[in-house]
């Protein structure tokens, strides 16, 4: 691809991770909007709390594989490593904060699980064995998130992957954990929502509740 192309293909990866399968969920299992229940996010933990695991895990496959197909294609491509992990960020800044939606989504864990699993499937899959073990042993998904994500940037690096995928590891580690920012509130004081909770499906979480 020409270089002067990278721009409008980082475009693509944006307006392709902007598509909100949460919120499209939503609408299809039951017509509502997922933002008003729950914790009003649209990623798939939220999908599972409030709509049931069938539309959980299809969010999250799908989510998955918009970074997944982002980088995916960008490799194919014979793009830089440094437009390779532009496209990466690029899919998640768009579930993150999706034109659709008035750029209000998503935390970005699963579109980042699919950009590793194209990128470095090693390290993904040495992630997600760290997410699984914190989250079944305290039921705290946005903890399992939050450790997973602050360990990308060091397993890159000692991996010895490009710099460019460092670099780019490392601002997808500093935008998950900053936008827990409420999660972490609540870890403190002890009022996050585990996994098995009971919830009141039809009303957002306040400030005291789980996200």
């Amino acid at each position: 691809m020409d270089t002067a192309m990278v721009p409008l293909y980082w475009t693509a990866c944006y307006l392709l991770g902007a598509v909100p399968f949460g919120f499209l969920a939503g609408r299809l299992w039951g017509n509502v909007d997922i933002r008003t229940m729950g914790s009003g996010n649209i990623g798939a933990t939220n999908v599972l709390r409030t709509l049931g695991a069938v539309p959980a895990v299809l969010v999250l496959l799908l989510d998955a594989a918009k970074g997944w197909a982002a980088v995916w294609v960008a490799l194919r491509l014979g793009l830089s490593e440094a437009a390779v992990a532009g496209a990466a960020l690029a899919a998640v800044a768009g579930h993150n904060w999706p034109v659709f939606l008035g750029f209000r989504g998503g935390r970005g864990i699963a579109t980042a699980l699919g950009v590793l699993i194209a990128l470095a499937p090693m390290v993904a899959a040495v992630l997600v064995g760290v997410w699984l073990i914190i989250v079944v042993s305290t039921r705290y998904v946005s903890l399992g998130s939050m450790v997973a994500s602050a360990l990308l940037p060091l397993l890159l690096v000692v991996g010895r992957f490009p710099g460019a995928y460092a670099v780019a590891g490392l601002i997808l580690a500093v935008t998950a954990i900053w936008r827990h920012r409420p999660n972490i509130a609540r870890l403190l004081v002890g009022t996050e929502h585990r996994i098995g909770d009971p919830i009141d499906r039809g009303r957002p979480y306040g400030p005291s509740r789980g996200a």
